[in-house]
């Protein structure tokens, strides 16, 4: 299974989950294996200023079955669920945090509202607020 996580930092796996998933400074890519143990890989969001469904294209196209996010919209996880992409909303604390919970069974969704809100999604050469 591959995960995405959006992350404020590029610490390993003391990093730090993001806020709000489309515009966090890295991603962090998880291959969980069948033995529950994981590779990280760590990148930086190549999509900082972004269309509507843009990041959820990204994640798809780097094979990400689930995304594990902090706040994220509903519109965006429609397009998550229209690309067969699970999201987990609610998580908190760092990588290796999320890992064992993840691991343990104990991470479920939950509704979040984001504190601060990014929404400079880029549309026909413009921002939009």
């Amino acid at each position: 299974m591959k995960i995405a996580i959006p992350l404020i930092e590029n610490l390993g796996e003391d990093s730090r989950i993001s806020e709000h998933f489309g515009h966090a400074p890295y991603f962090g890519f998880i291959n969980l294996k069948e033995d529950k143990n994981y590779d990280l890989n760590i990148i930086k969001n190549p999509l900082m200023e972004h269309s509507p469904g843009e990041v959820p294209a990204y994640l798809h196209e780097n094979g990400v079955n689930l995304l594990i996010a902090k706040g994220i919209g509903g519109r965006a996880i429609t397009f998550f669920e229209q690309l067969g992409i699970q999201v987990i909303r609610g998580a908190n604390g760092k990588v290796k945090e999320i890992m064992e919970a993840l691991k343990e069974n104990m991470l479920k969704d939950r509704e979040y509202k984001v504190k601060e809100h990014f929404h400079e999604h880029v549309n026909h050469d413009c921002k939009n607020h």
